[in-house]
């Protein structure tokens, strides 16, 4: 029997097939290092949120998160925005941890995930009774706090993933 084209058979007695006695190894993960910098994107995120309702209200004078004679700082919606930039933040941590474990090229999968939760972060401000200038200073504000997340938690995730040792290589 002739091998087809590109030199490879099926029936090939050189080709080497992984065994169920040799499962291929994952990537560990550092779980302190990704929950630390998990917690680390999560205060990032939240002060990113404090800094641009500041900016909004206070530079540009657009009307954000609560009524107008509420000052630069606004009031507690403004409190509870940064601490959902920071759950969010947790939240993006654990799917990054689970999908690093568990799935295969993870990252990919976790940029697509982030990018669509982004999405819609951006389009939900569009969908309440509000100034236009408001609506595109939220989605504004949430396009800048889901990328801080992205990159910052793309970023850990590289740090906190150690690939496997090959049998025989030399531990440095």
């Amino acid at each position: 029997m002739s091998a087809p084209q590109g030199g490879w058979a099926e029936n090939d007695p050189t080709r080497r097939y992984p065994s169920a006695a040799e499962p291929r190894q994952r990537p560990s993960v550092d779980a302190a290092k990704l929950w630390a910098g998990g917690f680390g994107t999560a205060v990032v995120a939240a002060l990113v949120a404090l800094v641009g309702i500041l900016l909004v209200r206070g530079v540009f004078g657009i009307h954000i998160l609560s009524p107008s004679d509420a000052g630069a700082y606004g009031d507690a919606t403004t409190t509870t925005y940064a601490g959902g930039a920071f759950g969010v933040a947790i939240l993006a941590t654990a799917v990054v941890h689970m999908l690093l474990l568990l799935m295969p090229r993870p990252m990919s999968f976790f940029v697509w995930i982030m990018l669509l939760v982004i999405a819609v972060g951006v389009l939900i401000p569009f969908t309440v009774v509000a100034d236009l200038d408001s609506q595109i200073a939220t989605a504004g504000l949430n396009l800048v706090i889901g990328l801080c997340i992205l990159s910052l938690l793309n970023s850990v995730a590289g740090i906190a993933t150690r690939e496997p040792r090959q049998p025989g290589a030399a531990a440095y």
